[in-house]
């Protein structure tokens, strides 16, 4: 059994711990519960509206920027201390580093989801007394947002396998605005013509469509979100993580670390 990258992806975690990014979460949470009577002062109804698009849109900021900037130095901070190094003289494949560092910065949002989470249900508690049928929306909103992170994490391994670590946020950044816009590079493409229809289909398939995964307002307003969107959501997300994470590899693979 190979036990190099559960090693890997525990290191990992555990360094992201002494950055103190897990510490971060006391304010969230505070934060969150503390205010969670002010909404109570905002029109009947209109609280818990705002408070679920306010906690759920807060739990993806959060993680999208962690992922970004602590993903940017997964490999080249362990390049500038000479770790790598060390690691790799030791019976450890190139490809059980990267799939184990990613499994590691997976762990940590997995980790700070569902703490933030725990945070966010208190507040929804404490504003409403009860959560009623939107407990499970919520959860799959929480677990859309969970595939985001995963999706987003792969782009920054990417990116950090090759190039500098202020490139590889600036890069993973405009892939995470560019593929909310997805859908809307997808009728821009159905509408336009030649070179243009082209190149704009292309990219709207290139790019993660993180639209899709962003149901919040449905949420919010207690619609229904279809098995048949969780199943394919997954699948999609599942696929692209595989595909960007291999491409990881061979890049990572093929690089001169001298």
């Amino acid at each position: 059994m190979n036990r190099r990258i559960p090693a890997i992806a525990f290191s990992t975690f555990r360094e992201a711990v002494r950055d103190r990014v897990l510490y971060n979460l006391i304010f969230f949470v505070l934060l969150l519960v503390a205010s969670a009577p002010l909404f109570g002062q905002i029109s009947v109804g209109i609280e818990r509206i705002f408070l679920i698009n306010l906690g759920l849109s807060a739990i993806s900021i959060f993680g999208i920027v962690i992922a970004i900037f602590i993903g940017i130095g997964l490999v080249s901070k362990e390049i500038e201390k000479k770790t790598l190094y060390t690691v790799l003289s030791r019976p450890v494949r190139r490809w059980e580093f990267i799939i184990g560092k990613y499994f590691g910065l997976a762990g940590t949002l997995v980790v700070n989801t569902f703490l933030m989470s725990v945070g966010f249900y208190t507040a929804l508690l404490l504003l409403t007394r009860h959560l009623g049928r939107s407990k499970a929306n919520i959860l799959v909103a929480i677990y859309f947002i969970v595939l985001q992170f995963l999706i987003i994490t792969a782009i920054t391994l990417l990116f950090s396998s090759f190039s500098t670590p202020i490139e590889s946020a600036v890069y993973a950044l405009a892939m995470f605005i560019v593929g909310s816009f997805a859908e809307d590079l997808r009728g821009f493409a159905a509408i336009a013509h030649g070179p243009q229809a082209w190149l704009a289909r292309a990219a709207s398939y290139a790019v993660p469509n993180l639209g899709a995964l962003n149901v919040v307002t449905r949420v919010s307003h207690d619609q229904i979100i279809p098995g048949s969107l969780i199943g394919m959501n997954t699948v999609y997300a599942l696929f692209y993580v595989a595909v960007i994470v291999s491409g990881a590899v061979m890049i990572f693979e093929f690089r001169d670390l001298k």
